[in-house]
């Protein structure tokens, strides 16, 4: 293979003159994710060429850090593993995923393959490390109000923001798309790819996208938007697939974690606030009706107090109500009561009795059953 293990006490004792070149990574900040190597000519490299690397020569992976050999514009050789390598330049292309995406291996037969330039001499080789550490605390918010369909409140105006972090997931498909437009840069920040043409492309995609991931697990799991915090895990899984596009398939990019915070504006709290106390107020009717009708009564009595066109015209009002209430209320009790057997045996006890009553033939009046004269008219009763 191209890149073999060295032994790594050799590197620091016989530097000088063992090896041709030493390759190593150099002191990057936080925010860079791609930097090239640093070559260092060792003595025993007679004629050393600033972009080649000569056969034999050492290069320096650090924890973190993935590594690439650049040969006129493609990539040779890679590793995301930590450790001294040996640079054979004589052997077949070799590729140390790490602990990369298993996809690294399919990028790398794509993008990276070796070119024998018809047996010449490669003209430009470089070393680039890429930054594979997780990138944390990035910052997302809405720009404005925006409106969703909430599965429970219907439409619902949210703002929401929070944090995510990512880390570089392919790093050939990161240096083909970055270096690949601009092979004269020798390190690239983290900002330079994610503020693009005058504005954040790719942080405003995934701020685009947050409405749409909160909508999806709204209805995949049927429920409200002031539960969504609760599937943390659904809510990274969703914006990797809806920036799968963007993100990954372009730059290597995956997101490890998201941390979301969401809110309704104060318009859509009352509203919200409306539908609670009615379903509220629906579980009083279901539960208890007499009592919820003394409480709505107890309502109307306060409203008539402070009619502007006086109390007494109020209190009329509300006798007409109460009446008209008193009655809806007799008519719900009568149904139950109606509906129970100790009822049913009343009605047919006081059916029976009343078939059997006689009345006066002269006035209709209702006798009783020892009467030998009608009380009302004093004609006698047969």
């Amino acid at each position: 293979m191209g890149l073999i293990r060295a032994v790594a006490s050799s590197v620091s004792s016989t530097l000088g003159d063992e090896f041709k070149e030493f390759v190593e990574c150099p002191q990057v900040e936080g925010n860079v994710i791609i930097v090239r190597g640093v070559v260092n000519h060792g003595k025993g490299n007679r004629n050393p060429s600033e972009n080649i690397i000569s056969n034999g020569s050492v290069i320096v992976v650090p924890r973190g850090m993935a590594m690439m050999i650049i040969e006129d514009g493609k990539v040779m050789e890679f590793t995301a593993e930590e450790g001294d390598y040996t640079w054979d330049s004589s052997s077949e292309p070799s590729i140390f995923t790490g602990g990369l995406g298993k996809g690294i291996v399919d990028t790398f037969k794509t993008i990276g393959r070796r070119i024998t330039f018809g047996g010449q001499t490669a003209k430009d080789q470089r070393v680039y490390y890429i930054n594979i550490k997780q990138i944390p605390a990035l910052t997302f918010g809405s720009q404005a109000p925006e409106v969703i369909a909430d599965p429970v409140y219907g439409s619902v105006e949210v703002t929401y923001n929070g944090e995510y972090s990512i880390h570089i997931d392919d790093p050939i498909i990161l240096f083909n798309t970055v270096i690949g437009s601009n092979p004269e840069s020798d390190s690239v920040t983290f900002d330079d790819i994610f503020s693009n043409e005058g504005g954040n492309i790719l942080r405003s995609r995934f701020s685009q996208k947050v409405s749409e991931c909160i909508s999806k697990i709204m209805i995949e799991k049927n429920v409200s938007f002031d539960k969504i915090q609760m599937y943390k895990s659904e809510i990274t899984d969703q914006m990797n697939s809806l920036l799968n596009t963007d993100w990954h398939d372009k730059y290597g990019i995956v997101i490890d974690d998201v941390s979301l915070r969401i809110g309704a504006t104060e318009e859509s709290r009352k509203t919200i606030a409306d539908i609670n106390k009615t379903k509220a107020m629906g579980n009083v009717y279901s539960s208890n009706l007499t009592g919820t009708m003394a409480a709505a009564t107890g309502e109307a009595m306060k409203s008539a107090a402070a009619n502007e066109n006086g109390a007494m015209m109020g209190f009329a009002g509300l006798g007409l109500a109460n009446q008209a209430g008193a009655s809806a209320m007799n008519s719900v009790l009568n149904n139950q009561q109606a509906n129970t057997p100790a009822a049913q045996t009343n009605t047919t006890v006081a059916g029976v009795a009343s078939a059997g009553k006689k009345f006066c033939t002269n006035c209709g009046s209702p006798l009783n059953a020892n009467d030998k004269f009608c009380a009302s008219c004093g004609t006698k009763v047969e």
